[in-house]
């Protein structure tokens, strides 16, 4: 019966030692193929996201959430950065096409994307025109279909509060010039804030144990099959890619045809679970369905609804801890606040 027992142990010690030497070998893979983890060193993770022109302090952050959060900020008064960008639903609208100011649609029908992990992106807009959030978040508070509010406009609203005369004191000193750039600076520094490690990292960063066994047969697919030639790096993401390099997009709505260059920006996988509807169009549901097109128009291959369905519970892995964010109150007017303007 001793024996019997040591045999049976030592094929449990044989089976986990194989299994062990599996995941290791798949971490090998998942990083040869350029995949990265958010550093677990919270040194290490600051490096990665602020921005070195205008330090983190919890000021600034607290500052930028308020300023991120106001619908003031839009010609309206109705539309803030979180309306299309609604960090309790994923970061983005849960919309095909992003409606602003008038409930104009957004003309080329483009989709929001998520603001999670946006910091880690190469480059901003689905075009790639803008380098970094700050330079970002001046866009859509201005553009006529979004929040539409003119510069002047905007830095009237907030200078007329005497609350964020004073926070903006506080946070930059009392010699501070507020601006518009600065305002949306501000907004950008709230942003790189906004970053939602998940077990996967957790895996990337060394603990085998942090995915299941579906999700790593997931992530090997995903390796296997070619998905990393764009999705890849710590966002999953965020770089400038041709488009339909295979065969023609399938779901085409709007006239979008990316940059100058045809080249469209990679949307990060991260949370991607929480960001339906997919694509620069926002006209896919279906994860598997758009893991599927994926496979047709960039790789050239076919993935069966069997590779589909392990790709997907592996990108349900992605989906990583938010950043516990209190819904802030606003300053109040004054009596020289620009009024609302529905025009």
């Amino acid at each position: 019966m001793k024996k019997i027992s040591l045999i049976v142990s030592g094929l449990i010690l044989a089976g986990s030692s194989t299994f062990a030497l599996a995941d290791a070998e798949l971490l090998k893979a998942a990083k040869n193929a350029g995949l990265k983890a958010i550093p677990a060193d919270k040194k290490e993770l600051l490096k990665l996201v602020e921005d070195k022109t205008n330090v983190m302090t919890k000021e600034k952050i607290e500052l930028g959430k308020k300023l991120y959060f106001d619908p003031r900020l839009s010609k309206s008064n109705l539309i803030s950065c979180n309306t299309c960008h609604n960090l309790a639903i994923g970061g983005a609208d849960g919309i095909g096409a992003a409606i602003g100011h008038k409930w104009t649609a957004n003309p080329h029908h483009l989709n929001s994307p998520t603001v999670y992990n946006s910091v880690l992106n190469a480059a901003q807009f689905w075009d790639g025109r803008s380098p970094h959030l700050e330079d970002q978040a001046q866009g859509p508070i201005q553009a006529g279909p979004e929040m539409a509010a003119p510069a002047e406009l905007v830095l009237s609203r907030v200078t007329s509060m005497p609350e964020y005369v004073a926070e903006f004191k506080k946070a930059y000193g009392k010699d501070v010039k507020i601006t518009f750039k600065l305002i949306a600076d501000t907004i950008g520094l709230f942003e790189r804030t906004l970053i939602t490690p998940s077990k996967y990292d957790a895996f990337l960063n060394g603990n085998l144990k942090a995915l299941n066994k579906s999700e790593k047969e997931g992530l090997k697919v995903f390796i296997d099959k070619g998905c990393t030639a764009c999705h890849n790096d710590i966002g999953l993401g965020g770089t400038m890619q041709p488009f339909q390099v295979h065969a023609n997009y399938s779901y085409a709505k709007g006239d979008f045809k990316g940059n100058e260059k045809g080249m469209v920006k990679t949307p990060t996988l991260r949370n991607i679970q929480e960001t339906a509807p997919y694509f620069h169009n926002g006209n896919v549901w279906s994860l598997s369905d758009a893991v599927k097109e994926m496979g047709s128009i960039q790789l050239g291959i076919k993935i069966t609804d069997a590779e589909a369905a392990k790709i997907v519970t592996f990108l349900n892995s992605l989906t990583g801890k938010k950043p516990t964010i209190t819904y802030p109150v606003l300053p109040v007017i004054s009596d020289k606040t620009p009024k609302p303007d529905f025009n």
